[in-house]
């Protein structure tokens, strides 16, 4: 039976997991999950700190490791690496019916890596080569120390998740990295098919971000007229932002430079769409779904962003040709003293913190029961 997940995939956009654990696993919830029609998943620290944290999934495995002697860093890479292992495996028929269209699963470099280019580089390789999967997806960050590690990497054949884009600056910046990693690996005469990147745009942070300004200000306004006017901008730059990310995208990959790759077996870096649950209750708990469906793109979500698309959304085109309402809302914003190029570089700094955050915590997490198992 076909759900609405299907319906989406038809259309031409790809739902993907936006979690990964042992729990899903191991119970047979993930394959339930790609019955009903996910097509891949991605994964980062804040979600195994969080598995590993709360729970005892993982006990056993920490368990076994710490009474062989291993440490916390040794254990993270062994529990990370067999639950990126194992989806792989589950994913592997969706990899292949898709013609590798689909079906990854995306594993974080480590996040303490994201501004330096030869270390990134050096771990995506060291990651690569632990899972061994055809259909794994190395996550680099879009900083500018990430963009070269991401060209090389691409240039080997290694598929990259471009993650923590922000802007419309570092999209396009992901997307010539990724043009100029094919045509490396093309000139190195590797095959260029087996090659696939998404460019990682996160949604939700963004009007998180700017949606606070516009309440601070709204606050600090006296003029009923200017108060409406910052109220009408909530909720908008995101979906204006990533719209206009979209406008980028169509255009890059309809550049003859793009067709002599495809000509050559070259697939598309897809537009992913991360961080698309609602945060703030007053909205659509599907706003970041419904708003951005659009052809050749992904949109990786949380489960219960996922059971309510599955529940009341509603398959259609949201991005139209004329871009000229997107960019009034980007300029309403700039004429209120709000830069989005600036609030997005400063998503990026604080993205990079959470993920160090995250790790940090996960190996805190991972210590605690090595040396509690350890003792007994």
């Amino acid at each position: 039976m076909k759900t609405l997940l299907h319906q989406l995939y038809d259309f031409g956009q790809s739902p993907w997991l936006d979690y990964i654990s042992r729990k899903i696993l191991d119970k047979g919830h993930l394959q339930r999950m790609i019955d009903n029609g996910i097509v891949g998943v991605t994964s980062n620290p804040t979600i195994f700190d969080k598995a590993v944290k709360t729970g005892n999934d993982y006990d056993p495995i920490i368990r076994e490791l710490a009474q062989k002697g291993k440490d916390k860093e040794e254990i993270y890479d062994n529990i990370t690496i067999r639950d990126i292992q194992d989806a792989c495996d589950m994913f592997l028929p969706v990899y292949q019916q898709t013609g590798k269209k689909d079906g990854y699963v995306s594993l974080e470099v480590n996040p303490h890596l994201a501004h330096d280019t030869d270390r990134t580089i050096r771990e995506a390789e060291r990651l690569s080569q632990l899972v061994n999967r055809s259909n794994l997806m190395i996550k680099v960050p879009a900083t500018e120390e990430g963009f070269p590690a991401i060209e090389t990497l691409l240039s080997q054949g290694i598929n990259v998740n471009i993650t923590l884009i922000f802007s419309r600056e570092q999209y396009i910046k992901s997307a010539r990295a990724y043009l100029n990693g094919i045509e490396k690996a093309h000139f190195k005469r590797k095959d260029i098919s087996r090659i696939a990147s998404v460019a990682s745009v996160f949604v939700s942070r963004v009007d998180g971000a700017i949606d606070s300004i516009l309440e601070k200000q709204m606050n600090q306004e006296d003029s009923p007229m200017q108060k409406s006017e910052l109220k009408n901008l909530l909720v908008k730059a995101a979906i204006a932002n990533g719209h206009l990310i979209y406008q980028e995208y169509r255009g890059i990959f309809s550049l003859d430079r793009f067709r002599e790759l495809a000509g050559e077996g070259a697939a598309v870096q897809r537009v992913l769409w991360a961080s698309t649950s609602t945060k703030n209750p007053n909205y659509s708990d599907i706003k970041y779904v419904q708003e951005l469906i659009a052809r050749n793109t992904v949109n990786t979500m949380p489960e219960d962003t996922i059971e309510a698309f599955l529940d009341h959304g509603k398959v259609e085109n949201a991005i139209s040709d004329e871009s000229s309402r997107d960019q009034l809302v980007l300029s309403h914003l700039d004429d209120h003293g709000i830069l989005i190029d600036e609030v997005c570089k400063q998503l990026l700094t604080d993205g990079v913190k959470k993920f160090i955050d995250s790790y940090e915590s996960l190996l805190e997490s991972i210590e605690q029961k090595r040396k509690m198992f350890q003792s007994k």
